[in-house]
């Protein structure tokens, strides 16, 4: 397992089983000490799980999990005072106004009452949520509800903080806005354990990032580092209204030393060391039918790495988690 110094969390051998389902074999992973530490996957990898044994709410099957130096497996409560939790639905109360949720989440953190109303204020003017601070939270809108669920995770200023998806579902002002929040608390000092199965968002944010498929953690590595291999790479992305079968085997054999791939969204991904003369390769689809609408040169990104170690695409990901969440 890599070690980082002043470790904030410290897992290993975590392995968790739901009847019939392995949900995870094995996890071994560190966070250091104000990292923000992304932990992606598609649905169903084991993120959630993962989360819900780090915060007490679920005990693993086997395996050690240190917060702060405090063993979770022995004492699941004891680490309450250094964590805020922010789940993937949001826990708090709809009768209850958005004021008066963060004033009651701090009171169980034991926060005296004019302290308490204090900060539920400043975190209300802090995620542009005061005009609303009287009204129901069930009248919120998703993204008001995303900050307002955030909020109350900070409430008592935690050491360690942990994001389920926290902008899957809302729309893309609220999401720009969550993400500097995020942003504005990393550079503050605070630890930040992400799960996004976003992976432009875990590009932006994440110091590091764990790449976990089917329970197991595939890779763990730098942004830089993770993305280093593929930084002398040429991509460019052709897409036809009437994709070709078979045409990719054709391609191949006709431009050597270009790398084809086709992707299920029908769009061509073309690979290269050397920059890609793009004219020549709309002629000849031209020539078999195709009808290429865009040719746009692309620049290797994370997602390219993430589909070489999981085999997963990233559109199908965000396609899975979007017809559980909404669009965001």
């Amino acid at each position: 397992m890599e070690t980082q110094p002043n470790p904030a969390i410290e897992v290993e051998g975590l392995t968790k089983r739901f009847g019939e389902v392995q949900a995870l074999t094995g996890v071994d992973f560190t966070v250091g000490a104000g990292e923000l530490f992304g932990f992606l996957g598609p649905n169903g990898a084991g993120k959630t799980t993962t989360i819900n044994m780090l915060t007490g709410l679920a005990r693993p099957d086997a395996g050690s999990i240190r917060i702060g130096g405090i063993d979770c497996v022995k004492n699941p409560r004891a680490t309450q005072h250094l964590i805020g939790v922010v789940p993937d639905e949001s826990n708090l109360y709809p009768e209850l106004t958005g004021f008066e949720n963060l004033c009651f989440c701090a009171a169980l953190y034991g926060i005296g009452r004019a302290q308490r109303r204090e900060r539920a204020r400043q975190l209300l003017d802090t995620f542009g949520l005061a005009d609303a601070a009287d009204r129901k939270f069930a009248g919120y809108s998703k993204g008001m509800k995303r900050k307002l669920t955030i909020a109350a995770g900070i409430i008592h200023a935690p050491e360690i903080l942990f994001l389920d998806e926290p902008t899957t579902g809302i729309d893309v002002a609220s999401a720009r806005r969550l993400r500097q929040i995020v942003e504005e608390l990393h550079r503050t000092g605070t630890t930040v354990f992400l799960t996004t199965h976003y992976i432009e968002e875990a590009q932006r944010l994440c110091d590091r990032i764990a790449f976990i498929v089917s329970g197991r953690v595939v890779r763990i590595d730098t942004v830089a580092d993770l993305l280093q291999p593929i930084q002398e790479k040429y991509v460019v992305r052709i897409t036809c209204a009437n994709p070709l079968q078979g045409i990719e085997s054709e391609l191949a054999a006709a431009f050597a030393g270009l790398d084809f791939s086709i992707p299920r969204n029908g769009a061509i991904r073309v690979e290269s060391d050397a920059p890609v003369r793009v004219g020549p390769l709309i002629r000849f689809l031209e020539d078999r039918g195709a009808e290429v609408t865009e040719a746009r040169v692309m620049r290797p990104s994370l997602e390219d790495i993430f589909v070489q170690i999981t085999g997963i695409e990233a559109d199908a990901m965000r396609r899975e988690k979007e017809k559980k969440g909404g669009g965001q």
